[in-house]
C-alpha cells in the first residue's frame, strides 16, 4: 500500500517515507559498522533483518515515484505510453532499484556466507544524504526554492551526497586494508574481481547523480547572481 498523505501532491509524501526509511537505514548501518570489528567475518543480525525490510520498499519506492510522474503529468488516466515516458525519464533509478532486489538481496541473504557484515552496514549508511535531498525537492515545490534554508540544505545535500554514497568506498576498501595490513591502493588487488566490479557498479550511478548534482547547483548559484544583478568571477 503507498503512502499518500490527504492534501499533499504525491511526490512530497513520497519523500516523507523516503526519508524515514532512510533514517533507518542510517541506523541500521551505522549500528552494524560499529559492532563488526572484523570486518570479513564479524556478524550482525541487523543486516539479514534490515535487508528483508528493506527490499520491498525498494519496489514501494519505484511505484510511488511513478505516482509522482503520473500527476506530475496531469494525465487523466494510466496507459502504457505513460509507463514508458516514466521509464525513460527515471530509468537509472528504476534499474538501480530493481538491481537491489533482484541482485543485492539474493546475495546478501543466500550467497555471501555470512561474510562481510561489515560493508553491507557502510552500504546502509548511503541512504544518509536521501532526507536532505527529499528536503529540496519539498521546498521547490513549496515556491521555496529562493530562500537561504534550500541554499544551506544544498549544501546539506552536496556534502552528504559526496560522503555517505562516494567516500564511503575508499573507506570500505581502506578499513580492509588496515586490518589485513595492505595499502590502499593495493586492496583492489587483494579483492575477489566480482567484489570489485559489484562496488564498482553500484559506485558508478552515484558519481553520476552527483555530477548531476554539482551542475544543478551551478546552474542555480549563476541564476541567483543574475537575479542580484553581480555577475560571477571569470578566470
Amino acid at each position: 500500500m503507498v503512502l499518500l498523505l490527504p492534501g499533499v501532491h504525491p511526490s512530497s509524501s513520497g519523500g516523507l517515507v523516503s526519508s524515514i526509511q532512510a533514517c533507518l537505514a542510517t541506523a541500521a548501518g551505522v549500528t552494524v559498522a560499529t559492532s563488526c570489528r572484523d570486518v570479513m567475518t564479524d556478524s550482525h543480525w541487523l543486516v539479514n533483518a534490515y535487508v528483508s525490510f528493506g527490499a520491498p520498499y525498494m519496489v514501494y519506492d519505484v511505484y510511488a515515484m511513478y505516482l509522482s510522474h503520473y500527476h506530475t503529468q496531469r494525465a487523466t488516466g494510466h496507459s502504457l505510453q505513460m509507463l514508458k515516458a516514466f521509464l525513460m525519464k527515471d530509468w537509472m533509478m528504476v534499474l538501480h532499484h530493481l538491481a537491489l532486489v533482484l541482485i543485492f538481496m539474493p546475495i546478501t541473504l543466500f550467497f555471501r556466507r555470512g561474510l562481510g557484515d561489515f560493508f553491507i552496514g557502510c552500504l546502509f549508511t548511503t541512504e544518509f544524504s536521501t532526507p536532505f535531498v527529499s528536503l529540496a525537492r519539498i521546498l521547490i515545490q513549496l515556491g521555496l526554492d529562493d530562500t537561504r534554508l534550500h541554499r544551506i540544505n544544498g549544501l546539506a545535500v552536496l556534502l552528504s551526497f559526496f560522503t555517505s554514497r562516494i567516500l564511503i568506498f575508499p573507506y570500505m576498501y581502506w578499513m580492509y586494508g588496515r586490518q589485513f595490513g595492505v595499502p590502499l591502493h593495493r586492496v583492489a588487488f587483494h579483492l575477489p574481481l566480482h567484489c570489485n566490479l559489484g562496488n564498482l557498479v553500484i559506485l558508478a550511478p552515484q558519481v553520476h547523480w552527483f555530477i548531476m548534482l554539482l551542475r544543478k547547483a551551478s546552474r542555480l548559484y549563476l541564476r541567483q547572481k543574475r537575479g542580484t544583478g553581480v555577475r560571477p568571477k571569470t578566470h
